[in-house]
């Protein structure tokens, strides 16, 4: 590895975030120490200018927003579109939270008309309505997480941290709370776990409202509980199966119907605060054991006993032992065999190939296993492997990774706009995906030709934004150095144009690979 051009930027797209101007000569002599210090260190880019610091501080917000909401819809007499519809916090927050379509703010087009005489001034002209708070938070985290990922010098920390929220998934489509919450999952779920145990980071991601929300959890009422018998609903397993088939055991790893159910139960009470309580933050996390089913319940072969009646305990205590089976549940669930494997294999695929080899995955489910699922040890593992380090470069960057790319190897740091608008073209927005399963993870799901070609459209207008001043020669030697192909370099040296040079390099296979 030290001292080969090629090899060293090959590295740097698997385990990293792209090349900045500079960034080769910072490297050293062999790239492995640069990711490996990384994770010694627990290195974390600091994600800053946000609009609220936590979901204790975001959920008063959302809700005085949709109180508002509720008295502007009342005003004008009008019934809301979904308020016969369970979403979202609509059954736990009593409607107070439905949905609001996204808005954006409109911007002047380039080389859009001039105003016309007789034009009012800008100062008494209307001005575009701000975008409702849900809409501003979610494009203000969105921001705010892809400018962080344009300080590290590496940058796999970072890239562990989109791997686990992707593993994680939401999707803001679910409504406001989803949208208001989705960059604080992240943050507070994910961000500080990634180099703690998968146990920990389990039970953060599963306790998060944005979570409880998307799989409709505080929707769940243990048919035989005391809420259970006074509204005659039922169970919603929608979170209990996602933690077993995507988020632990994977879809293969050995769970039945029954423990679905089984784990549904242990879990129902695990919902939000109600919006007029006088105990806790009305959004945030907390266990109600009025809702929790009561009996014993077997999840993959061991009971969890009955605890008996239980009372009020804001967030997840050790006070409250309706909560704690639920938990104990969840934490033999993370330290099983099979989710060691899904963990391992789906690492694997992400950083080294579609089909992982065998060998890499038994290495990182043996490590996961024997650390007690330390991430940390694990996230060294990876780097640690051989195969990471001498299989071709076959994997593909997502949209997400190859936006983030090109504004590091151009020095640009893009207004939300300039990612917004380039993510949803390519299909990969954020805290979007079509479902729990999160993004997919394969060549096959971004280089179809539609999508290539979206790509280069996209290329392209970063080109036409970040040429004005670029040297073709001193771009190779930015985003490639030596290990350009004499092709590659050629033709970014004929290109007619620098707008023409750039496009090229972004579009380039040394670039698009990793």
């Amino acid at each position: 590895m030290a001292g080969d051009p090629r090899l060293t930027l090959q590295a740097v797209h698997r385990f990293g975030l792209g090349l900045r101007p500079g960034d080769l000569q910072k490297i050293g002599a062999d790239v492995r120490d640069l990711f490996r210090a990384e994770v010694d260190r627990k290195a974390m880019a600091s994600v800053s200018g946000l609009p609220f610091a936590s979901t204790n501080e975001a959920a008063p917000a959302l809700r005085a927003f949709a109180e508002r909401e509720r008295m502007a819809r009342e005003a004008r007499n009008v019934t809301p579109a979904d308020a016969s519809t369970p979403n979202s916090m609509v059954s736990s927050m009593g409607g107070a939270m439905a949905q609001a379509a996204p808005a954006t703010t409109p911007q002047q087009q380039p080389g859009a008309a001039p105003a016309q005489a007789g034009t009012p001034p800008a100062a008494a002209r209307p001005q575009p309505a701000e975008p409702p708070l849900p809409q501003r938070v979610y494009r203000e985290e969105i921001r705010a997480r892809f400018h962080a990922m344009l300080e590290p010098l590496g940058g796999y920390t970072e890239r562990l941290v989109a791997f686990w929220a992707n593993h994680f998934a939401v999707s803001v489509n679910k409504g406001n709370p989803v949208r208001t919450f989705a960059g604080l999952l992240e943050r507070e779920a994910i961000r500080p776990n990634v180099y703690g145990r998968f146990a920990d980071m389990l039970l953060a991601v599963e306790t998060h409202p944005a979570m409880i929300v998307f799989l409709d959890n505080q929707q769940s009422l243990g048919p035989n509980s005391r809420a259970g018998n006074r509204r005659g609903r039922g169970l919603n397993e929608n979170l209990a199966r996602e933690i077993l088939e995507l988020h632990t055991l994977g879809v293969a790893g050995g769970y039945t119907q029954a423990d679905v159910t089984a784990l549904a139960n242990l879990i129902t009470g695990w919902t939000l605060v109600a919006p007029n309580a006088v105990d806790g933050i009305p959004g945030t996390f907390r266990f109600n054991p009025n809702m929790h089913e009561p009996g014993s319940h077997q999840v993959l072969g061991k009971t969890y006993a009955d605890v008996g009646n239980g009372f009020f305990v804001v967030g997840p205590t050790n006070a409250e032992p309706g909560f704690e089976r639920g938990k104990a549940a969840l934490m033999d669930i993370a330290r099983h065999p099979s989710t060691a494997q899904h963990i391992a294999r789906k690492l694997t695929r992400h950083f080294v190939a579609d089909e992982p080899p065998a060998s890499m995955v038994a290495r990182l489910a043996k490590v996961f296993r024997d650390s007690d699922g330390d991430l940390q040890a694990v996230s060294r593992a990876v780097l640690d492997s051989p195969e990471a380090w001498g299989a071709p470069s076959t994997k593909m960057r997502t949209p997400q990774e190859f936006l983030l790319a090109a504004a590091r190897a151009l020095g640009r740091k893009p207004d939300v706009g300039q990612i917004l608008q380039p993510l949803s073209a390519m299909g990969q927005q954020m805290w979007q995906p079509g479902g729990p399963n999160g993004f997919p993870d394969t060549v096959t799901a971004w280089a179809s030709p539609e999508g290539l070609k979206t790509r280069l459209d996209v290329a392209a207008a970063i080109a036409r934004q970040s040429a004005a001043g670029i040297d073709p020669q001193e771009l190779i030697n930015n985003v490639f150095g030596a290990a350009a192909s004499n092709e590659t370099r050629q033709t970014i040296l004929r290109a007619e144009s620098r707008y023409q040079a750039v496009a090229i390099a972004l579009m380039s296979p040394e670039f698009q690979r990793r």
